[in-house]
């Protein structure tokens, strides 16, 4: 786990300025990824618990956009470099450096949760723990909106990212990590992004079990 981590940490930090100029759109030419990020928020502020987590959040533009859509949001990232970005551009926000599988965050404290393409660097070993830190930090009923890039064959496929290796999924071997880790997966979206790379982008809501406690507690002040 160490050693992944260290190699993603080093890699983002050498792209910090390019990455964010890169998304400084904040999704305003990706309608699919808008419309299911307005839907989880939304839905988050169903719970009556607008809290919610932008996890691998980079340069906090996706943390902006879920304050703009009336949620308490704060970001987490593995990079210094991008944490520091993400402060400058949004002073008026929270971002801590922090590792997904141990986040900074008291036991059933959040109503929502966004992993959007953050959890694609992960080995698919490590994934069952990282997903159980998401469910530990989500209230009952809290929400868990995942992206990542989805395939057609049955088992995940490394491949070559532009800043460092990552993983596409089958959706529905994902799926089942997430119920798995005890979240419920009620709505999907698959669509081809007509991308180099030939995966599509996949995105999964999933809402955590009412009666799901999390795994561990966390002694320490939340956010």
């Amino acid at each position: 786990m160490v050693e992944h981590q260290a190699e993603t940490r080093a890699a983002y930090d050498g792209v910090v300025e390019l990455y964010a100029s890169m998304f400084a759109d904040r999704l305003e030419t990706q309608p699919f990824s808008r419309a299911m990020v307005a839907t989880f928020a939304e839905l988050v502020r169903g719970t009556g618990n607008p809290r919610a987590a932008d996890v691998g959040c980079g340069p906090g533009h996706l943390t902006a956009m879920l304050n703009e859509l009336g949620l308490d949001a704060f970001g987490v990232d593995l990079s210094p470099g991008m944490v520091d970005h993400a402060r400058r551009a949004h002073p008026a926000l929270r971002f801590d450096e922090a590792r997904m599988e141990a986040l900074p965050v008291e036991d059933r404290a959040l109503g929502g949760v966004l992993a959007h393409y953050s959890m694609i660097h992960t080995p698919p070993g490590h994934l069952p723990a990282l997903l159980a830190e998401q469910v530990r930090v989500l209230a009952p009923e809290g929400l868990l909106l995942v992206s990542f890039f989805g395939t057609d064959g049955p088992e995940p496929v490394r491949f070559d990212h532009k800043v460092t290796p990552a993983y596409s999924w089958p959706v529905d071997r994902f799926a089942e990590l997430l119920t798995g880790a005890g979240l419920v997966p009620f709505a999907r979206l698959l669509h081809d992004p007509a991308s180099e790379r030939g995966f599509l982008d996949a995105h999964v809501l999933a809402r955590k079990s009412p009666d799901r406690e999390g795994p561990r507690a966390w002694n320490g002040p939340g956010p």
